[in-house]
C-alpha cells in the first residue's frame, strides 16, 4: 500500500449551475514532503467546514482502484473524451491510495507513515459539487450504488507524507465498516 499521489488545492470560486459557489474540490499533485497538521496538510483548504475539514475530517483518501471506472462513466455521460486520464486529485481527495479499498477500511483504523498517523474517521459523501466537477448529474448516484466514497482521515500524529510513500494499517476495533456506514447514512438520507 502507499500513495500514489498526494494532493492540495486552495478554496475558490466554482461556476454551478449559474452561480459561484466557494469549494476545496480541486486538487492538483504536489511533489515532495508536505506538513501534516491537525487541520489537514500544508497548502489545502476547505470551503465549507460544515461538511469537509476539522479535525474529523483533515483528510481526505481516495482508492486510485477506482479511477478507471470514473474515466469510463464520465466519457459515457460525454464529460470527458475517451481515454482522457483524469489527474489524481480529480475526485477532491488528497491521498490518491493503491492497495487500500473502502470494503477493507473500518472507522478506527490506523494508517502508519514514515512521517505521521491517520485515523479513519467516516465516509466521504458527495453533493452537487461532486456532479459539477465530475461533469454529470448522476454522479452521485454512482457513488451511492458502488460505495466507492473513499473515505476522511483525522491526524493523529503530525508529521509530513510524501507522494510514493509505503504505509501500513492497524486495525482499530473493527466494528464500524466504512462501506456499511456509508450505506446506513445513504438510506436514512433517502428517508429524510
Amino acid at each position: 500500500m502507499h500513495i500514489a499521489s498526494l494532493n492540495v488545492g486552495a478554496a475558490r470560486a466554482l461556476e454551478i449551475d449559474g452561480r459561484s459557489v466557494a469549494s476545496g474540490i480541486v486538487k492538483r499533485a504536489v511533489e515532495g514532503e508536505v506538513a501534516v497538521k491537525p487541520l489537514g496538510l500544508a497548502g489545502d483548504e476547505q470551503a465549507d467546514l460544515s461538511v469537509h475539514g476539522g479535525l474529523a475530517k483533515a483528510v481526505y483518501a481516495y482508492p486510485a482502484e477506482h479511477y478507471p471506472f470514473w474515466q469510463t462513466v464520465r466519457a459515457q455521460a460525454r464529460a470527458a473524451g475517451w481515454g482522457e486520464p483524469l489527474p489524481p486529485g480529480f475526485l477532491g481527495e488528497n491521498l490518491t491510495l493503491e492497495g487500500l479499498l473502502e470494503k477493507d477500511v473500518c472507522v478506527g483504523d490506523v494508517l502508519r507513515f514514515a512521517g505521521c498517523e491517520l485515523a479513519v474517521s467516516e465516509p466521504r459523501f458527495p453533493c452537487f459539487k461532486f456532479n459539477a466537477v465530475m461533469g454529470f448529474a448522476q454522479a452521485s448516484k454512482l457513488m451511492f450504488a458502488n460505495g466507492w466514497c473513499g473515505f476522511y482521515l483525522s491526524v493523529r500524529a503530525p508529521g509530513t507524507l510524501r507522494a510514493g510513500e509505503l504505509f501500513e494499517v492497524i486495525h482499530g476495533p473493527r466494528e464500524v465498516g466504512i462501506v456499511e456506514l456509508f450505506r446506513s447514512r445513504a438510506a436514512l438520507r433517502k428517508q429524510g
